[in-house]
């Protein structure tokens, strides 16, 4: 198993890392399992080099340098919100915000949350409706937040009713754990390690309830999609990210590259890892991604769900909402843009 994963590798950097004159171009990357998990993990096994001014085969492929930038999610919001960074692995509700100022495009959507997120509670609560009057802790107008109210919502219950108070997501695993609060919602690893380390909480519901809300993408500036170069630079990470999946998928290579994957997140093992990708769904095929950005659903979920709840959250203004596209429309502010997954299906 060994001997096939590392040729596989071998095959795809054939040639290893070069130095190159091609544009280049930056995507700030956190630690999620098809962000860190994929971008991170094709970096340490050479299918592309995360330094400025080296490639490696696919990178080379496609004529651009991709510079990966390893840092935390806010961080990640902030860098391209700034202009720091040309793209940032960004969830469809954190992405709304930033197109305001920075009109954007998501050129690949990586995953869907359907049971990484979720609602823990103390052995003591048998049902949604104990948790009237207590406080629920977690990342306030955050992934976090919409699901505790999107949740509320597919259980017959009224978000209005119930409190949410701001607590930093790894915090929440850790005062669940000393039993200071009664109820916590945060994301995985910290879901998977709380649970793991007290017996007695439980997994009160999920985002399993809402799969399809929750949207982590690659999102990049249309500025630095329309320089010379971009098209490419959006085509490498997404032919990046499908090359990941496959070794994920293929018996040969599948359970190496989850071990590597898990070295990029929270450095879990095996066993754990696929756990972790059966609750974060991949859209690991081009059919997969096109689905989503060319169907029905996604304009409905971001029109009469996720922009909505942005605006009662306060994240975007309810008089400077951004105009949404399915499509490449230069006049609005965020693209949910399918050519770029086109091009890479195609091969150029």
């Amino acid at each position: 198993m060994k001997k096939q994963f590392l040729a596989a590798c071998a095959v795809l950097s054939a040639g290893g890392t070069i130095a190159t004159a091609d544009p280049s171009f930056s995507i700030a990357v956190s630690e999620y399992p098809s962000w860190s998990g994929t971008f991170l993990t094709a970096c340490d096994i050479g299918l592309i080099d995360g330094a400025e001014g080296k490639q490696g085969p696919i990178e080379k492929k496609w004529k651009v340098d991709l510079v990966v930038k390893d840092a935390d999610y806010d961080s990640c919001i902030t860098l391209f919100v700034n202009g720091n960074v040309d793209a940032a692995c960004l969830t469809n509700i954190d992405s709304l915000a930033p197109s305001v100022s920075r009109k954007a495009v998501a050129i690949l959507p990586t995953s869907t949350s359907a049971g990484a997120d979720a609602c823990i509670v103390q052995g003591d609560i048998t049902s949604v409706k104990e948790l009237k009057g207590v406080p629920v802790r977690g990342l306030a107008a955050s992934v976090s937040e919409y699901t505790f109210d999107k949740g509320l919502e597919a259980l017959g219950e009224d978000p209005k009713e119930y409190t949410f108070e701001n607590l930093d997501p790894v915090q929440v695993g850790v005062v669940l754990q000393s039993g200071n609060i009664k109820a916590g919602v945060t994301w995985n690893p910290v879901v998977m390690e709380t649970l793991k380390a007290k017996s007695e909480l439980k997994r009160l519901f999920d985002s399993s309830l809402i799969k399809g809300h929750i949207i982590d993408m690659v999102t990049a500036s249309r500025e630095s999609l329309e320089k010379e170069g971009g098209k490419a630079f959006a085509c490498a990470v997404a032919d990046t990210y499908y090359t990941m999946c496959g070794l994920m998928e293929k018996e040969a290579t599948k359970d190496k590259t989850l071990t590597s994957m898990g070295k990029r997140f929270a450095g879990l093992g095996l066993a754990e890892m696929r756990i972790i990708v059966k609750e974060t769904q991949f859209y690991s095929t081009p059919e997969k991604g096109l689905a989503l950005f060319q169907g029905s659903e996604l304009p409905k979920v971001m029109t009469e769900d996720v922009l909505p709840w942005t605006v009662q959250k306060g994240l975007v203004d309810k008089d400077n909402q951004p105009k949404l596209a399915y499509g490449n429309d230069a006049a609005a502010a965020l693209c949910f843009d399918p050519q770029y997954i086109v091009a890479v299906k195609a091969g150029k």
